[in-house]
Order: structure tokens, then C-alpha cells, then sequence
């Protein structure tokens, strides 16, 4: 990296820090205002818990919007002080933290460990770039780096992909750039690629970003609906393709790839994967405890449809392995899988631990949140209140609406905490408009995920405009368009499939 780029990039984070530090002096003073102003509000239409619990969601909602303090914390504060507040008893506020679909994360997160302790995602990439059908050309390492990137977070955390991804991506550019072939702007493509390519990729299955699963969590929570992971991968999956294709071919049209070939980047590749060496037991038993999961995680979704609806074996396979129960058998089947004659499991406890619990918290406290609206019935009223200003009186009218309220949230605060404010809202004014909730739902936790205008948006925006290869100016551009075109692609395509498939 130039000395220029490192200025640039010690600049950019100098003024991304002092607009963090602006956002929390704003949101220390405006989150307690605002938590007392609703708190004397008077709100008859509102019982006490619900008028309580409205103040508590004021205050939670700003606190997430400024990170006053960190994420989760704020995400356990709002059971806190529904606690405190005569909300709810504690049993009730805090049942929600224990919901199996917080197992699903836990279990899928250690799986997604010991693909990374064990470089699996590592050998993954380059075997692909590695390939004969990419050789030395630039737009197909863009195409393959983008699918790479899109199918490991379907399956792993979106930072950890991008954490992976950037260091390939930087040692390919450097040896593209000695070579005085490309242009920066294809630098600036390639960076992108990783944050874009993994926030597509994470749409596609349930455990791919914690969004995903608040949708599934908040449907069951205030709609009874269940939505299996055969069923939101059936949806998903598409959509989560068709709107890589479109950033691929945005990002090659303004990347400037320059020529057809570049002698030696196909050799570079090569020499990075020989690096790897030979694939060694540890990685041959992260893969076989993350197939065993899918397949349980899929089979179940399966059996339904070869054997029919009604069959009782499917049914009561079904009942038998949940994905949580999946995802706990593959992650205790890694402490059983031995890498040596030392018996050293393919997963230390050591090496468990080191998962990413904030995101278990903060989901745990949206969902405590979000159940507790809808048993103080101030999720139907907010369902009430919004359809009487703007009616929604269509399904493809409100995912619409959901996709635009999703965006511009997720474009200022984590996907997570934009997912936490966005479905539960989203699926009470379908309910209260007498809409199926599953469609809008669904478009509003996708729609979450797509934060591509700015470093803070999500954390592969950051890590990517980190490198120095990411003008700021470029990122906000081509992010307004990305962000535009998904805006009109999500809740169209969801609306379709979900139609055609749910």
C-alpha cells in the first residue's frame, strides 16, 4: 500500500471516529429524553405494560442508532428494564434468550470456527480462483472471487468472509498493478466484491447473517408462522444469485478491467494455493461435521416433499432434528473428531469460545424485545397506527415499503439492529392490515442486509475501505445505485417466490 493510500486511510478513520463520537454525544442526551417524553406521553390507546414498553423501545432504538454503548449491551437493556419497569416478569422478559434458534447460531458459529481455525475457507477460494476456467483473466477472477466470497458467508459470519477474502484480493492486486495492466478502478472493484459479494451470499441461507434468523424468530414469535430452512434457502437462494449477478455486472462495467489476460496471475494463484499443501485431517473433519450439518439442516426439508405432506416419518423426523438440534450435533461432533494421535479435538474449547457471543446477545435482545410487543399488544397497535397514515392494503405494496425502511435503516446502524426495528414493525402492520406477514417479513430481513453506501453501514465496508482502494466517494456512489436497484429487486423477487414455492 502507498504512503498516499495509508494517509488517506488513517484520515478516513480519524473522521469515521469523530462522527461515532458525534452520534453517541447526540444519543446519550436523546435517548433518555425521548424514553421520558413517551413515558409521559399520555397514550390511551396504549394499556400500561405496552405504554411502558414503548418508552423502553424509544430508548433502545436510539441507543442502537448512536452505539452509545455496544450493540448487545443495548440489546440487554431493554429486557433489563422491562423488568424493572413491571413489563413483564423476569421469566417471561428473559425466555427469549434461551430460544433454540439462539442454538442454531451458537452451533452454526462453531462450525464456521473450524472451517476458519483449519484454513478451509482458505483452500476453498484459491482451488476456485485456481481453476482453468478463471486462468489470468480479470473479469472471471472478479466473477469467481464474488461467488467465493457470496457461498462462504452463506454458511459463515459476512466479517469473518471479508477478513478472510481482503488479504487474497490485496496480493493479487499488488502483483496486477506491478504488472501495470489494470487501472485502480479495478482495485476499487475487487475490494468492493468482497463486501458486496458477502452480503448477497449471506441472504441465501438462515444462518448466513443474523437477520436472516430474526425474521424466521419474529414470524413465529408474533405470526405463528414457521418458515424451515429448506423453505427460506427455496427463496433465498435466487434471489441471493440474481442480485450478485447484478453487482457483478455493475462492478465490471465500472471496474475498467482492462485486457482479456494478464500473463501470471494464474501462477500466482497457483503458488498460493500449493502454499495450502495437502489437505490435512483437521480440515477433512471441519468438512465432514459442516456436511453432516447440512444435510440435517436440508434432509428434513426434503423428506416432505418425496414422501408427501402427510407421512408420518417426515413428520416425525421432523420433530426429531430441528435445526438448532443440527447445528449442536455438528458443533459437539467437532470436539469428537480427532486431528492427531494426541486426540487434540478438531476444535478446541479454547478456540469455541472465541465465537462471536455479542451477536448470540444481540439477537437474543431484539427477539425479548420483539415477543414482548406483541404480548403487550404494542406491536398491533403500531400495526394500527401505521396502516391508518400509510395504507397498506397489498402484499407487493408493503414489501415495497419494507425494503426501502430496511435500507435506509441498515445505511446507519448495524443489520442486526435494523432487523430488530424493521420485521417486528413490518410484520404488525401486515397483520393489522390483514396481509400474509411471510413476504414482507422476509423482504425487510433481506433488505437488512443490503448496507452498501457507506464504512459504517457493516463491517465488510469498513474492513474494505480500510485497504485504501475504496474511495469514499465511489463507495457512496455505486452504493446509492446498489442500494437503489435491491430496493425494487428484493421485494419483488421475494414476493414472486414466496408465491410461487412458500
Amino acid at each position: 500500500m502507498t504512503t498516499t493510500d495509508g494517509v488517506g486511510t488513517n484520515a478516513g478513520a480519524m473522521t469515521q471516529r469523530k462522527g461515532i463520537l458525534s452520534r453517541r454525544r447526540v444519543g446519550i442526551v436523546l435517548g433518555p429524553v425521548l424514553f421520558a417524553a413517551v413515558l409521559i406521553a399520555p397514550l390511551p390507546a396504549l394499556s400500561s405494560e405496552a405504554h411502558r414498553l414503548a418508552a423502553i423501545l424509544a430508548l433502545v432504538i436510539v441507543f442502537w442508532v448512536t452505539e452509545v454503548i455496544p450493540l448487545p449491551v443495548t440489546a440487554l437493556l431493554g429486557p433489563v428494564l422491562a423488568v424493572l419497569l413491571g413489563v413483564a416478569p423476569v421469566e417471561t422478559a428473559l425466555a427469549p434468550m434461551a430460544n433454540p434458534l439462539i442454538f442454531l447460531f451458537l452451533g452454526s458459529f462453531m462450525l464456521s470456527q473450524a472451517l476458519f481455525v483449519h484454513r478451509v475457507n482458505e483452500r476453498i477460494a484459491y482451488t476456485l480462483l485456481s481453476s482453468s476456467f478463471v486462468g489470468a483473466r480479470p473479469r472471471r477472477v472478479l466473477l469467481t472471487y464474488g461467488l467465493v466470497a457470496a457461498f462462504l458467508s452463506a454458511w459463515m459470519s459476512n466479517t469473518a468472509t471479508a477478513a478472510m477474502l481482503v488479504p487474497i484480493a490485496l496480493s493479487l492486486l499488488a502483483f496486477m498493478e506491478t504488472e501495470g495492466k489494470t487501472p485502480p478502478s479495478y482495485g476499487t472493484a475487487l475490494m468492493l466484491m468482497t463486501s458486496y459479494g458477502t452480503s448477497r451470499g449471506g441472504m441465501a441461507t438462515p444462518v448466513g447473517t443474523p437477520p436472516n434468523l430474526i425474521a424466521v424468530g419474529m414470524l413465529a414469535a408474533l405470526a405463528g408462522v414457521q418458515i424451515s430452512f429448506l423453505e427460506w434457502m427455496m427463496v433465498a437462494v435466487p434471489l441471493s444469485l440474481a442480485l450478485l449477478a447484478i453487482v457483478t455486472s455493475f462492478l465490471i462495467y465500472v471496474g475498467g478491467v482492462g485486457p482479456g489476460e494478464i500473463p501470471g496471475v494464474d501462477r500466482v494463484i497457483a503458488e498460493r494455493a500449493r502454499e495450502l499443501g495437502p489437505m490435512r485431517r483437521g480440515e477433512r473433519n471441519a468438512l465432514i461435521a459442516f456436511g453432516v450439518t447440512v444435510f440435517l439442516w436440508v434432509g428434513p426439508g426434503l423428506l416432505p416433499l418425496v414422501l408427501g405432506a402427510d407421512n408420518d416419518f417426515a413428520r416425525q423426523v421432523a420433530r426429531m432434528l430441528p435445526e438448532s438440534v443440527a447445528a449442536l450435533i455438528g458443533a459437539v461432533l467437532l470436539f469428537f473428531l480427532p486431528v492427531s494421535d494426541t486426540q487434540r479435538s478438531t476444535l478446541t474449547w479454547k478456540e469455541a469460545v472465541q465465537i462471536d457471543w455479542g451477536t448470540l446477545l444481540l439477537f437474543g435482545g431484539g427477539l425479548a424485545l420483539g415477543t414482548l410487543a406483541g404480548s403487550t399488544g404494542l406491536a398491533e397497535a403500531i400495526g394500527r397506527g401505521v396502516t391508518n397514515v400509510f395504507p397498506a392494503d397489498s402484499t407487493l405494496g408493503l414489501s415495497f415499503a419494507a425494503a426501502v425502511f430496511a435500507v435506509l435503516l441498515s445505511e446507519t446502524m448495524s443489520n442486526t439492529a435494523a432487523a430488530n426495528i424493521a420485521v417486528p414493525v413490518v410484520i404488525s402492520i401486515a397483520l393489522a392490515a390483514g396481509i400474509d406477514p411471510v413476504a414482507p417479513a422476509l423482504t425487510a430481513a433481506l433488505a437488512a442486509s443490503v448496507a452498501d453506501a457507506l464504512p459504517v453501514s457493516t463491517p465488510p465496508n469498513a474492513i474494505v475501505y480500510a485497504t485504501g482502494k475504496v474511495p469514499i466517494t465511489l463507495m457512496v456512489r455505486y452504493g446509492v445505485v446498489l442500494d437503489g436497484s435491491a430496493t425494487i429487486v428484493v421485494p419483488a423477487l421475494v414476493v414472486l417466490f414466496s408465491w410461487l414455492l412458500l
